[in-house]
């Protein structure tokens, strides 16, 4: 088979092809990237101030990251969970030191949603109990389990029926879970609200989430796939204080290669029967020497302190911005998204057309999911670009 370099027709050509088109597309191959700049097939250079959706989180090509890759792909690519392997435990040795006492049995799957399916039959089996109740407009991933705690109907709808005894409650309303929570296995809640607009949840509401749950033997889920080193602090519930029963981590941990993690406590982590969940890939030895490299990384002294800077900044700068277009500022750390008043497609492609990537969050919402090395200069060419954006369309 003929080798596909970089020309943009044949790429673009074969993808709309030959997959089924599940994304909408952005028009532009992009065939490679260093630190915090991606290249298209044509040789154009970007601002990334998305990091895929907030995975690259020490931008690309980070030199420790590859050369773990690397010498990991010549020794083991593959090892199943059901034999030990050095890499594995090394990987359970970097993240456990990270987490709570408490909070540090953990298990592997390739994706956030992967990571949520297994909470949801944790909390189940644990319990034993079949409720899940989750939030409006929260977004868990897109398998049936996941999808069936996703808020958002747009990817609900061409689905349904989906898995029976989960329901929904408005974000942030504490009174609104009180009269659902009883009986219930699990909330399951993301701290921060990615796909939603990057929506914080207010300290107080979790500390009477937490109480409610322990109240009524439900467990707590904090889905942390996108909120996870974003924040300024390690966790996002360190912000609140509260502790969960179980989270759910991905995005961030491998910077790039696909993992997904689920962590829990030893009550629910005694609960789990073995055989009763699995996955082939899951914890394989090239994922995890990624994973320890980006790990030893982002827990490096002053890491959090700098992320915490750089998104005050940068939300700072951005608040500068005299638009009546821009409706609001929110986030928290390098997790920020601005509100518009009108849909926000025309402005991310003002945007990528002058060179930065950014991505949506609902309809209206410009996002910006930087890889965390980003510095005031980076932060600030995005601010002055959105801004020409927002100028050039009002």
């Amino acid at each position: 088979m003929q080798r596909i370099v970089e020309d943009p027709a044949v790429i673009t050509a074969v993808e709309d092809r030959d997959e089924i088109q599940v994304y909408g597309r952005r028009g532009i191959a992009l065939v490679r990237g260093e630190g915090m700049r991606l290249w298209d097939a044509e040789g154009n250079r970007y601002l990334d101030m998305m990091s895929n959706y907030g995975v690259n989180v020490l931008g690309h090509g980070h030199p420790a990251v590859t050369a773990a890759i690397t010498e990991q792909a010549a020794v083991l690519l593959s090892c199943h969970q059901s034999f030990y392997n050095d890499q594995r435990a090394r990987f359970v040795e970097t993240l456990t030191a990270m987490l709570p006492p408490g909070l540090h049995r953990i298990s592997f799957a390739n994706s956030g949603a992967e990571a949520v399916e297994s909470a949801l039959k944790y909390a189940r089996m644990a319990t034993g109990r079949e409720r899940v109740i989750s939030t409006r407009r929260g977004y868990h991933g897109r398998t049936l389990g996941a999808l069936s705690v996703t808020g958002e109907p747009k990817y609900r709808t061409p689905f349904e029926p989906l898995l029976p005894g989960c329901e929904q409650v408005p974000y942030g309303d504490a009174e609104a879970l009180s009269g659902c929570i009883r009986e219930a296995a699990a909330f399951i809640i993301e701290p921060i609200q990615g796909e939603s607009g990057v929506r914080v949840a207010d300290s107080q509401y979790l500390q009477s989430v937490r109480r409610m749950a322990d109240e009524s033997g439900t467990l707590l889920i904090f889905d942390e796939v996108q909120t996870a080193f974003r924040t300024g602090r390690t966790w996002g519930f360190e912000h609140s204080e509260v502790l969960p029963d179980i989270m759910t981590l991905s995005k961030p941990l491998a910077n790039g290669l696909p993992i997904g993690v689920t962590v829990a406590t030893d009550a629910v982590a005694g609960a789990i029967k073995a055989g009763s969940h699995g996955s082939t890939f899951g914890g394989n030895p090239l994922v995890m020497a990624a994973g320890i490299a980006t790990l030893r990384e982002l827990s490096a002294p002053g890491f959090n302190d700098r992320v915490a800077a750089a998104g005050r900044y940068f939300m700072d700068r951005l608040r500068q911005i005299q638009s009546p277009m821009v409706r609001e500022v929110r986030g928290l750390g390098l997790m920020v998204a601005v509100e518009l008043k009108r849909n926000a497609t025309p402005v991310l492609q003002a945007m990528q057309d002058a060179g930065v990537l950014a991505i949506p969050a609902g309809s209206t919402n410009v996002r910006f999911l930087p890889p965390l090395i980003a510095t005031e200069e980076d932060l600030r060419t995005a601010v002055d670009c959105f801004g020409k954006a927002l100028l050039q369309l009002g």
